[in-house]
Parts: C-alpha cells; sequence; structure tokens
C-alpha cells in the first residue's frame, strides 16, 4: 500500500521508519498505526534488512495519541450508539495495542531514535524498542494522568516500572512532570542521551552493527528477556537451554567459533 503517514527505506541493511505527521508532532493515529502494522510484516520477511529504526520527522518524536476526536459524547459505531469510554476501549483494541505488541514481537533488533518529545502514548512507543538513543534537548512526559485523568497506556504501565522502579514510575505518572533524555539515561529509562546533531549517525551506527551481527540469534535474545518476566530461575535456565540448542546448530555459532579461534572478526549470515 502507498503510506502517507510514514516513510520506510532500507540503508546499509536497516530499515528507517519515520513517523511523518509532524505538523502534529506524529501523533498517533488509525492511519498511521494501520500503515506501521502493514510494514512490519515486510520488514520481517525482507533478508536484506537486519534492524528497524524508528524516529519522527521534524521537532518531535511522537506526542502520543491523536485526541481530535477525544471527548466527543454519543459517538456511535454503525447504528449502536456507544459512550467515549468504550469507543476509546474499541480503538485500542482495534489499533493501539496491536501496533505496540506488533512492535514489541519483531524478531530484528528495534532502535527508537528520539529527537523530541516522547509524550503520553509516544514514550510506550519509544520503550517498546530494544534500545532506545535519544538527542540531548528530547524528553519524556507521562501526560495521562495530571493532564487528561486516563491511565498510561501504549504498554507504559508495563516498561517504566520495570526499568526505573516503582517509585519514580509512579512519581512521572502521577506528576506528569518533563523527564529530560540525559536524566532518563541515568536512571535507566533509555540506552544512551546524545547531542542533537549526532543522534541519526549514533542510531544509525548501532543499527548496522545489528544488522551485521547473528539476527537469528537476536530474535532468540528478545524473546528469552520477554519470557524471563514471567518465569523463575529454574524455568528460565531452561529456557536458555533450549535456545542455546537450537542456536548451536546455526552456522551463525559455526562461524563465530572458527572466527574466535581464528582471530579474526566473524561475518554472519543470519542462519
Amino acid at each position: 500500500m502507498a503510506y502517507e503517514n510514514i516513510l520506510y527505506e532500507v540503508r546499509d541493511g536497516v530499515g528507517i521508519l519515520t513517523l511523518n505527521r509532524p505538523e502534529v508532532y506524529n501523533s498517533l493515529n488509525a492511519a498511521l498505526m494501520t500503515e506501521v502494522r502493514d510494514l512490519l510484516p515486510r520488514v520481517a520477511a525482507d533478508p536484506g534488512t537486519g534492524a528497524l529504526v524508528i524516529t519522527g520527522a521534524g521537532d518531535a518524536f511522537c506526542s502520543g495519541a491523536d485526541l481530535t476526536d477525544a471527548g466527543k459524547g454519543g459517538a456511535s459505531e454503525g447504528e449502536a450508539e456507544v459512550s467515549v469510554g468504550e469507543m476509546v476501549s474499541r480503538r485500542m483494541i482495534a489499533y493501539y495495542n496491536p501496533f505496540i505488541s506488533e512492535i514489541f514481537h519483531l524478531e530484528k533488533p528495534v532502535i527508537a531514535a528520539v529527537n523530541g518529545v516522547a509524550a503520553g502514548g509516544g514514550v510506550g512507543l519509544a520503550l517498546t524498542a530494544d534500545v532506545v538513543v535519544a538527542g540531548r534537548s528530547a524528553y519524556f512526559m507521562q501526560v495521562f494522568g495530571p493532564r487528561l485523568g486516563l491511565v498510561p497506556d501504549c504498554g507504559c504501565t508495563w516498561y517504566v516500572p520495570r526499568l526505573v522502579g516503582r517509585a519514580r514510575a509512579l512519581g512521572l505518572a502521577l506528576l506528569g512532570e518533563k523527564l529530560p533524555a540525559e536524566e532518563a539515561a541515568r536512571w535507566g529509562l533509555i540506552w544512551k542521551c546524545v547531542d542533537d546533531g549526532a543522534l541519526m549517525d549514533e542510531v544509525m551506527g548501532l543499527a548496522r552493527q545489528l544488522a551485521e551481527g547473528p539476527t537469528k540469534a537476536f530474535g532468540y535474545i528478545k524473546r528469552a528477556f520477554r519470557v524471563s518476566e514471567r518465569n523463575d530461575l529454574d524455568a528460565q535456565l531452561d529456557y536458555e537451554r533450549l535456545c542455546q540448542r537450537a542456536l548451536a546448530d546455526t552456522q551463525d555459532f559455526m562461524e563465530g567459533v572458527t572466527a574466535f579461534l581464528e582471530k579474526r572478526k566473524p561475518e554472519f549470515k543470519g542462519r
């Protein structure tokens, strides 16, 4: 399909997805999320794309949900009139939740290049990535509670407490204060903060490194960290065993061992 709300290109084995609604700070609407979800299977199936970068056009990464239609009571879907709350719930089921989940479950490494404000659901989108790098002028802001009377969504109640702890997560959610990128890096919310002018060079360097790596193993690493959230230690040890059993039969593992013994850089093929 032709995309109107996102841009996409592949450069040096890296897919670059740009949210392209700069006039509304790249806020999320149904059309944008549908386009991203259409793109993701293409990224997953493309052997020439080893990693995905997500960033925003203009001066913002993502300002969260597009609130243009929010708060309009008596909205109707088909012939049945529904409350605003029910309408929001249905939109989350149809768009927001699968949008976040499908990015999270992409088997290839995902890097968020946060080039400006990440607010509301934009925080969740950024944290859905495996590695988050932010420009020094960027900031993160949980506006749901203090500004809108809502619970943080797009995965924010799952990601943030796991990354920074309950006290800081609740402070961000209840007070809605801006968290500058440098502080976010110190807290462990993101991987790194860099100068604005160096952001894309830094991100593309990391993305190329990942794209040239053992990408099949990277998919297993992502799954291993996901299941660790619900496993006890013994279950996780056994999961690690199953991963190693599968990966030790790959060409990449044999190449890694051979390169180590020959004291050279490995040349991985993702298989």
